[in-house]
């Protein structure tokens, strides 16, 4: 059997950050529960998974640390990784922080912004950001605010009448200039903003934010609004033809192709973990539910990323009901495949699930091609051995169940 060292995995994890650059998945943060207590994972760990070979390794970073949370937002302009608000032990936060992913050494070096212009927003995690023209575009998110903060961009929920701090959710839009390092809240000029809420999706096709569902007290939603982002205008509750995903949040909304989103689990309004998906057309303004999902694996505070053909590559999160159960915080990839792979990537995949039998044949290949083609080899190996772990760690539980029982 393969060495388990060798093949490793970023830990479990629920809430965390992760990003698609080049040819790596960058994860960091996040949380996971042990003895029914919130841990909150290292701060100064970033795991990379390459996606050619399907390897995971762990770097230890350097530099002004954030603190470790959860519900941050995190977000890749250029190759650095930015991170925003989140939540830990003490409070909500509105620091941000980056990382640059293209270091020559290997060396992963955090910076905490302070020499910034403007008004940063405040206090918040759970919110979503859309990255345009350099910029990062901050929308919603649930925290807090003091009692000559309160506008109305802000539903309470709760509040500490004796230090004058109100909790509750947004619906205000306030952007990151990463070239001139200036916070501004732009002037809305024109249609009805969506509702506040926080543990909804954002995704951006062309010059359009979209959103869709989230929370707000006791309520999940299931509408979609979207901000044009050159006019500031919000186009109101989009009119959908057909059916359509049911309420939720700690979904995903990613954008697999110019007039296209895909929308991955989260947790419904009776409290269920999903494992549906959906794609919306967003010029027909139509939903498509898909059909070959593994409905047994839902997910939901997980994060998803496009990789190079186009897969979405679904990372962490819980397949319990957070605000119960809270013990399913899982650290398993799944992939969805969203259109049909290159001739080059299938012939690949086909060698490397088939190496023993092509195994005198493949050192004939031309020495490029060669590299691929172990990395090939690399990522199925390891793939049928993580694939063998989770099977058996399942048939282990299912046993340990029926001899409690």
């Amino acid at each position: 059997m393969a060495d388990s060292q060798l093949f490793c995995v970023a830990e479990e994890r629920s809430g965390h950050c992760a990003v698609v650059d080049g040819n790596f998945l960058y994860v960091w943060g996040g949380y996971v529960s042990i003895e029914d207590n919130e841990v909150y994972l290292p701060n100064d760990e970033i795991w990379t998974y390459d996606i050619d070979s399907g390897l995971w390794r762990m770097h230890l970073m350097e530099g002004e640390l954030p603190t470790s949370m959860s519900g941050s937002c995190g977000a890749c302009v250029h190759g650095k990784l930015y991170v925003f608000g989140g939540y830990d032990d003490k409070g909500y936060s509105n620091r941000l922080y980056f990382v640059n992913l293209r270091t020559r050494d290997g060396t992963y070096v955090w910076e905490k912004i302070t020499n910034f212009e403007g008004q940063p927003p405040t206090p918040r995690d759970k919110l979503s950001c859309w990255v345009y023209k350099d910029r990062l575009i901050y929308f919603g998110g649930y925290g807090c605010r003091r009692h000559n903060e309160l506008q109305d961009c802000f539903d309470v929920h709760d509040a500490s009448w004796e230090e004058q701090i109100f909790w509750g959710w947004h619906n205000d839009i306030h952007v990151f200039d990463t070239k001139t390092q200036t916070w501004f809240q732009p002037e809305i000029k024109g249609g009805t903003p969506p509702q506040p809420r926080a543990a909804h999706s954002c995704a951006v096709i062309g010059n359009k934010g979209y959103v869709f569902g989230g929370r707000v007290l006791q309520t999940r939603m299931s509408d979609l609004h979207y901000l044009n982002l050159d006019t500031w205008t919000w186009s109101g509750r989009i009119r959908v033809n057909g059916e359509s995903p049911k309420h939720r949040s700690w979904h995903t909304l990613t954008p697999i192709a110019d007039d296209k989103l895909f929308l991955f689990g989260g947790l419904s309004a009776d409290n269920i973990p999903l494992s549906d998906g959906w794609i919306h057309n967003v010029i027909t303004n139509c939903w498509k539910q898909l059909i070959h999902l593994p409905n047994t694996r839902p997910r939901l505070w997980h994060t998803a990323c496009l990789g190079k053909e186009n897969e979405i590559m679904v990372f962490g999160g819980s397949k319990d009901d957070l605000l119960s159960l809270d013990t399913g915080h899982c650290n398993d990839l799944l992939i969805f495949q969203t259109q049909p792979y290159s001739l080059l990537r299938s012939c690949l995949d086909c060698i490397g699930k088939n190496a023993i039998i092509l195994k005198s044949q493949i050192s004939l290949l031309p020495p490029k091609l060669l590299q691929q083609v172990l990395k090939k080899i690399t990522f199925w190996t390891a793939a049928n051995h993580r694939e063998e772990q989770r099977v058996q760690k399942e048939t282990d539980k299912k046993c340990q169940g029926v001899s409690s029982s």
